[in-house]
């Protein structure tokens, strides 16, 4: 079957039964999975009981949940058409967004906001998909915007999905340099008490960012960016004093600036650069009594033009089911 090629309507069969048909027998085993794990995620999520029979499979439940069941693995099954693999990852996306344009529509360049196709970042390593209608309109933001806020919880994507695009317009050439940079915060330790000379007492705090960054970019190549100064990692305090220019700039856990750090920062901003600050507004851990740079901007900025605010809920937590039952939870006492 040829690439791109539209799967057959679905056939109702019987009054609480929806039936689909694969063309490509192989294509429906990599949809199904092994041992049918990837229907028994959708099954579980969605309420619903599917039936592999032969190239068909049968979606049993109530109306509404079986075409949106449905909608997704018809999704899927057009996402392996284009020779793309589908993983747990893939269905979470699936199943937490609603239906969006053919996947297999081109792009074209990042930076003309993915009109018509699906959102996509291009790193050596691997492809990166928003998981999240929220994760997707912040994505689609740092293209455009030349200073963009990510808000919200842990384990959102929004530090992560920073780097990606700072990488992946490294790499098409829009910016001559990554720099990525925290607040060297203590939360319940003093940085004099670390071993080993300042930077082995900074890299610790820098080591999500570190992270991110092997994901994207295969060691030898990152650890000469890193020697040639292509990618800067850095404490926010060695920001002072220098203008970033043609540069994508992240500020991770921008809720432990202070407001004159904060200024500080923002007024780096260069000739074709880009800067995303990102943070958390529940997990400061600035002394009691000074106020948080990151809602100061917010409070002031919200109006500026060029400027996107995005924000980020527990819904969009894309780690551990659990983290976001934790993060409701506290969210819920704190209420």
């Amino acid at each position: 079957m040829a690439i791109g090629a539209l799967t057959p309507p679905q056939v109702e069969a019987a009054p609480h039964e929806v039936l689909i048909e694969f063309p490509d027998n192989r294509l429906l085993i990599d949809l199904c999975g092994e041992y049918d794990r990837n229907l028994a995620v959708i099954e579980q999520k969605l309420s619903v009981q599917i039936v592999r029979r032969g190239n068909q499979l049968s979606i049993m439940g109530e109306e509404a949940v079986q075409k949106r069941a449905s909608e997704v693995l018809q999704a899927l099954y057009t996402r392996l058409e284009t020779g793309k693999p589908v993983e747990l990852p893939d269905i979470d996306r699936e199943l937490r967004m609603g239906p969006s344009a053919d996947p297999s529509s081109e792009t074209g360049d990042q930076l003309e906001m993915f009109k018509g196709g699906p959102v996509e970042i291009k790193t050596r390593k691997k492809l990166v998909e928003p998981r999240t209608d929220a994760q997707k309109a912040y994505v689609q933001s740092l293209f455009k915007s030349e200073l963009a806020f990510g808000i919200g919880p842990a384990g959102t994507g929004k530090t992560y999905l920073a780097v990606a695009v700072g990488v992946s317009m490294f790499l098409g050439g829009h910016v001559d340099k990554i720099i990525l940079s925290r607040p060297a915060v203590e939360a319940g330790e003093k940085l004099g008490y670390l071993p080993g000379d300042m930077k082995d007492k900074v890299d610790p705090y820098m080591q999500p960012l570190y992270d991110a960054l092997n994901d994207f970019l295969p060691g030898k190549q990152l650890a000469k960016l890193i020697e040639e100064k292509n990618i800067e990692i850095a404490p926010l305090a060695f920001m002072r004093g220098r203008t970033l220019a043609n540069a994508f700039v992240v500020l991770d856990e921008a809720q432990n600036a202070t407001t004159m750090q904060m200024k500080m920062f923002l007024t780096r901003l260069g000739e074709g650069s880009r800067m995303v600050i990102t943070g958390d507004r529940t997990q400061i851990d600035l002394p009691r009594g000074v106020p948080s740079g990151l809602a100061d901007a917010e409070r002031l900025l919200t109006k500026v033009k060029g400027v996107s605010f995005n924000y980020f809920t527990a819904k969009d937590v894309v780690r551990h089911p659990l983290v976001a039952a934790i993060i409701e939870a506290y969210d819920a006492d704190g209420a």
